[in-house]
């Protein structure tokens, strides 16, 4: 990592400070500003509780004897609600909670005061890299090797999460399911590096073509493809499936095309949500079988 990408990652790090001891927490606001982090902080484990709520912090840092909730149960609540945060322990009471007790309870690391800031600084350093770690080993689990898409297995976990939070906030919900006409001829004919090419171009196209943040593109299996679109109508489903098709089209990869199955997600009476996610995905499949019916290359909706 050079320079720059450490001090990109101090300046993007966000730390909660939390002590009852206006002196104490001043203390520590120093030792965290001179490492070049910036920080929030709260005045016990209630006010703590109430600043996770407004946002996502990478690191907090708390003593444990505070009125209201102390440091032991701060700890545990982030443990249960926010297993990605680093919780480093900061106390003089060490005849309190040992060393076992707060690793035990789910904290990063454990400090004495009075702290020492080369101290502090290593054991902030060890948590992010740690942290660094668990996300890439999460993106090699949930990503495909090839595209760089989310993988088959996190569709159907993502599906669910989307299929929930569309329920929750009332808004629809489009699944597109895409694969590649006559990709064995072109991959026999021009051999599996030139067809990895095509599947490579492809997953860009689909994340150039869809919104970063909002719709979740995957690689389904083999030479098919999935895209999640949430917050959206058919109005503006049609046109991402024909940007797709037009950008694809553009690259030139012969006797090849792209089906593509669209699917709006309905909540039948008397069914399960999970029954309804298979029949969003069996609709966006009829669709996709449809689309290869009339011709190949073109995009065609579930009638519902």
């Amino acid at each position: 990592m050079t320079t720059s990408d450490t001090d990109d990652k101090i300046r993007d790090t966000r730390i909660l400070l939390v002590d009852d001891d206006p002196m104490v927490l001043e203390l520590l606001g120093i030792s965290i500003g001179s490492l070049g982090f910036s920080y929030n902080s709260a005045v016990d484990g209630l006010a703590a509780l109430e600043e996770l709520k407004k946002k996502e912090y990478d690191i907090v840092i708390t003593d444990m004897m505070m009125p209201r909730m102390n440091g032991m149960q701060l700890l545990r609540h982030i443990h249960a609600h926010s297993p990605r945060t680093g919780v480093i322990v900061v106390t003089g009471y060490t005849g309190t909670f040992s060393y076992t007790d707060v690793i035990n309870a789910g904290a990063s690391d454990f400090i004495s005061k009075p702290f020492n800031t080369d101290e502090l600084e290593a054991k902030l350093q060890r948590i992010l890299r740690e942290q660094d770690l668990i996300r890439e080993l999460e993106h090699l689990s949930l990503c495909d090797p090839l595209t760089d898409l989310f993988n088959r297995r996190h569709f159907d976990s993502r599906l669910r999460e989307e299929v929930h939070r569309a329920e929750r906030h009332k808004h629809d919900l489009y699944l597109l399911l895409l694969d590649v006409d006559n990709f064995k001829y072109y991959n026999d004919t021009y051999g599996h590096q030139a067809g990895d090419e095509v599947l490579r171009r492809t997953g860009q196209i689909l994340v150039n073509s869809t919104r970063e943040g909002v719709d979740s593109c995957f690689r389904y299996g083999g030479d098919e493809f999935a895209v999640i679109i949430p917050h959206t109508s058919t109005k503006l489903a049609e046109p991402i499936a024909a940007r797709i098709l037009e950008t694809y089209n553009s690259c030139g990869f012969d006797n090849t095309g792209l089906s593509i199955g669209i699917a709006r997600f309905i909540r039948r009476q008397g069914a399960t949500i999970e029954e309804d996610i298979d029949s969003l995905i069996a609709g966006s499949d009829r669709a996709l079988y449809r689309a290869k019916g009339k011709g190949r290359n073109k995009a065609e909706f579930d009638p519902e």
